[in-house]
């Protein structure tokens, strides 16, 4: 049955979204499910995952926290989805013919794909970034996620230090979205609350 749906997922629900969340929002849905394929040890939902992934285009900004420290690498590819994918679906001929076609399938991709930087926490750490404007009107979107496994953090306030979104859920993944009224500054705080520390990826709309 846990296959079944996942099927559904890669079957019908991509379409669905493809037409509707953000490419921000496309990230966390993808990490997500990354996340509960390799919790279940399903490679279907993982294959999912990638899926969505690919058809992301996020784009490397030089974006840094005051005083924080650069992170290396880039947000978790689709390519490392499949390749933990494979290692779940071990010897599954069917499964593993899905992962090669999902391969080498193409994709358009986003227009414009979120804006990314990489940074790094030690555990009990956070990091403060000067204002970001975001504009009046139009839904703003924050999201960050680390590929180890630990606790991150999200908080956003606006130029008068009003606490405007947070997501402080035990998670490797955050997510923060709003609609300001006006045009402004906001201030985003990253907090990494796990047990060890790591790198992370910011992305914004």
């Amino acid at each position: 049955m846990r296959r079944l749906l996942a099927l559904c997922l890669v079957s019908l629900a991509l379409p669905a979204w493809a037409e509707g969340p953000s490419p921000v929002k496309v990230a966390e849905l993808s990490a997500r499910l990354y996340a509960a394929g390799m919790e279940t040890g399903d490679p279907l939902l993982v294959l999912s995952a990638a899926k969505l992934r690919k058809g992301l285009a996020p784009v490397a900004v030089d974006r840094a926290a005051l005083g924080g420290v650069a992170g290396t690498g880039a947000p978790l590819s689709w390519e490392e989805m499949l390749a933990s994918a494979a290692a779940l679906a071990a010897d599954d001929a069917l499964i593993l013919g899905l992962l090669e076609d999902a391969t080498v399938e193409t994709t358009k991709g986003v227009a414009s794909g979120p804006v990314y930087n990489i940074g790094s926490l030690s555990n009990g750490k956070g990091d403060t970034y000067p204002p970001i404007e975001f504009r009046g009107g139009e839904y703003a979107e924050v999201y960050v996620e680390a590929k180890a496994a630990t606790n991150l953090n999200l908080t956003v306030y606006d130029d008068k230090g009003r606490l405007v979104c947070s997501d402080t859920d035990i998670s490797h993944i955050a997510y923060c979205g709003w609609t300001p009224a006006t045009p402004g500054s906001f201030t985003l705080k990253v907090e990494n609350k796990g047990p060890t520390g790591a790198d992370y990826a910011l992305m914004t709309n």
